[in-house]
């Protein structure tokens, strides 16, 4: 939806963590999701140490029923900026009108000119803003939804594609995979096995491993590491979180050498099942890169619905080409890190990325 130009309201500020009136719009308001969450914000204020901060029309002594939600993002390498919201895929402005929009975005853009913030980004799904308030578009993402809402699971796993993802989940069952759940230190450390094989694969270093420390503790039994194995031995995990009626597919990894045993079809059936006897509505697939046509085909052949999405920025600029830039730097520095030092990079560089 296109936010359209109107008069401009008056603009507050508020503390996410500290007012509680914001836990209580995140409740109640229909496009929330678990990036606007206080379990979520307060792993990255623990791990990477961004401040958070929420906009909003409403005086500190009313009801809070709008607020666009940021972090302040810190750096010397990357520079200082206002982002909605970092190492989250989407963050809804939870607004209500095209005026409310319109006037948070002014206020950021009064503050990027009168200030040091090198830019302000924002991360919609539905609500776009509108052309005074000088945003532009700086990258585009597919994006993937599975509706769970009045299927059965006989109607979910027909919904699959046959040979892709079908085929796999009863072949990882004729292999008799051993499943995992939970958020325990044994599974963490399974998954972070992984996550560093995959990271190497793709020549990236691996998020730190406080930062899942951190959203586990945060979370609690709301996330859940699921780990797929083959005589002990870890195939695959992904990593989900529920809010609300949604459960959001976040992370996920796995070893290239066992992929042919079906272990990532098997645990995102997993997690289907359990979303529909949790009674939720929806997957949250989250985004992938436009050029990573791949995953996007992963994801459509579990029946999701794709669509695109675009982050947006003022002053406007391409967020492409800065991620060219962090991901070349990323990958010589990984190409030239010993497996004992792949982790220790992803702890000095993360917080600078996001």
């Amino acid at each position: 939806m296109l936010a359209t130009e109107t008069a401009l309201l008056h603009v507050y500020e508020t503390d996410p963590m500290l007012d509680p009136r914001w836990e209580e719009l995140v409740r109640r308001h229909p496009r929330a999701s678990v990036f606007h969450s206080s379990p979520w914000l307060g792993a990255l204020r623990r791990t990477y140490d961004y401040e958070p901060l929420v906009v909003t029309t409403c005086p500190a002594d009313t009801e809070l029923t709008n607020g666009l939600l940021f972090c302040r993002v810190r750096s010397w390498l990357t520079g200082d900026r206002l982002v909605s919201l970092p190492f989250s895929d989407h963050c809804e402005p939870l607004v209500d009108s095209a005026d409310e929009l319109n006037s948070l975005l002014m206020e950021m853009h009064r503050r990027v000119d009168e200030n040091t913030w090198k830019y302000v980004e924002i991360r919609p799904t539905f609500f776009e803003p509108g052309i005074k308030t000088g945003m532009g578009k700086a990258a585009a993402y597919f994006f993937h939804r599975l509706k769970l809402e009045g299927k059965s699971p006989v109607e979910l796993f027909h919904g699959f594609h046959k040979n892709c993802i079908q085929r796999k989940v009863r072949r990882a069952e004729r292999e008799a995979l051993q499943y995992e759940e939970g958020r325990s230190l044994d599974l963490l450390k399974k998954f972070y096995h992984l996550l560093l094989v995959t990271r190497r694969r793709q020549g990236l270093p691996p998020q730190p491993l406080a930062w899942f420390r951190n959203l586990a503790k945060s979370c609690g039994n709301t996330l859940k590491i699921r780990v797929a194995s083959k005589n002990q031995v870890p195939v695959s995990s992904i990593l989900t979180i529920s809010f609300g009626r949604t459960m959001t597919y976040k992370y996920g990894c796995s070893d290239e050498n066992l992929n042919k045993y079906g272990g990532m079809a098997f645990l995102m059936w997993k997690a289907i099942e359990d979303a529909k006897n949790s009674g939720l509505d929806e997957l949250d697939l989250g985004r992938s890169d436009i050029s990573n046509e791949g995953l996007a085909v992963f994801k459509d052949r579990l029946g999701a619905d794709r669509s695109v999405m675009h982050y947006w920025r003022f002053p406007k600029s391409d967020s492409a080409s800065e991620a060219g830039w962090k991901t070349r730097f990323a990958r010589q520095l990984v190409s030239v890190a010993p497996d004992s030092s792949l982790a220790a990079a992803g702890n000095l560089l993360y917080r600078h990325f996001g």
